[in-house]
């Protein structure tokens, strides 16, 4: 599972791809990180001399982009409309070829809550959680999770709506924060430790990691500005780690992608907790970001594929997901 495994295919002719369209802006609360992920993706490809269009689903109809042709998409959307499978479904419906997972994966993957759930059953290790709706007992939640604890919406991504919980009066603001943004909440057991991720390319038996990113926040608070526009963030990559550790947390990465039937990219967020570094799954990311300062790039460069190629990578393997009925 070590990057030494994997290949790097920079040899796709630009006009096989045919007309592209790079879906980027969206509806969703992270429109603004889309739009950057998208622009860069679009310049790319039309520096490997790619036919590559800029395409908004949330300014543009779904019956403009029908009427658009594309052979083929590159779905750079985050969040709601875009990462969670109703896009996908729509471009089953209109049969353009996209990048990414596909509907079942998508959804379940957006939903942190059934994402666990499906860890839990198939032994991938992922911190302790409980879910939260408005008729929930919050003492019940203390008890179970103790403290610290994290609370987030589980349909949201990029740290939004998500807060670390210390005291026990804290609890109540925290889950109205995030329920404003979804009816269903989730708490979730707070680990101390370092804070990676792995990306993974591929489909299946095929799929693979690349290097681990080893993420240092400012004060341990990797948050939306921190992500995204301040260079105080530090990133190791690969992260200096024992390598049969690193090789677990590959593995594990891995398997919770295939267990989620996750293709073509994605990113896994892992924490190793200090006191006896066991490796615990957080989420995954099946529309990773694509900014300069996202954390697929950054492992792909590790194993020496450029952003430009790493782009073309993920377009040649955009498909259909569902098997077309012959009329």
């Amino acid at each position: 599972m070590n990057a030494s495994t994997v290949n790097v295919n920079s040899t796709f002719d630009p006009a096989s791809f045919g007309k592209v369209g790079v879906l980027f802006g969206g509806r969703s609360a992270e429109r603004d990180v889309s739009i950057m992920s998208g622009t860069g993706v679009l310049n790319a490809l039309r520096s490997r001399g790619v036919d590559a269009h800029a395409f908004d689903p949330g300014t543009q109809s779904l019956a403009e982009l029908a009427e658009q042709r594309f052979d083929r998409v590159f779905i750079a959307l985050h969040g709601r409309y875009g990462e969670d499978g109703s896009l996908q479904g729509a471009l089953e419906q209109l049969g353009i070829p996209y990048t990414g997972s596909g509907v079942m994966a998508s959804s379940v993957g957006m939903d942190k809550i059934t994402t666990k759930k499906i860890w839990k059953m198939d032994e991938i290790p992922t911190p302790d959680y409980v879910q939260i709706d408005p008729s929930t007992d919050l003492d019940e939640v203390l008890v179970s999770l103790g403290l610290p604890m994290i609370v987030k919406p589980p349909l949201e991504g990029s740290t939004i709506g998500i807060t670390k919980v210390n005291k026990a009066d804290e609890l109540k603001a925290a889950v109205d924060l995030a329920i404003g943004f979804d009816p269903v909440v989730l708490a979730e057991e707070f680990v101390t430790g370092r804070e990676f991720t792995v990306a993974v390319l591929g489909t299946g038996k095929t799929a693979r990691a690349l290097p681990i990113v080893e993420i240092v926040a400012p004060e341990g608070n990797y948050d939306y500005q921190n992500k995204y526009f301040t260079d105080d963030t530090k990133y190791h990559c690969p992260a200096p780690l024992d390598p049969a550790l690193a090789e677990e947390i590959q593995r594990h990465a891995v398997n919770a992608y295939r267990a989620l039937g996750c293709e073509g990219w994605g990113r896994i967020d892992v924490l190793v907790r200090q006191e006896d570094m066991r490796p615990f799954l957080l989420e995954v990311n099946t529309s990773p970001g694509m900014t300069s300062h996202s954390l697929v790039p950054m492992a792909a460069r590790a194993v020496g594929i450029s952003y430009e190629d790493l782009c073309l990578e993920i377009l040649a393997s955009a498909r259909l997901k569902m098997a077309r009925v012959k009329e």
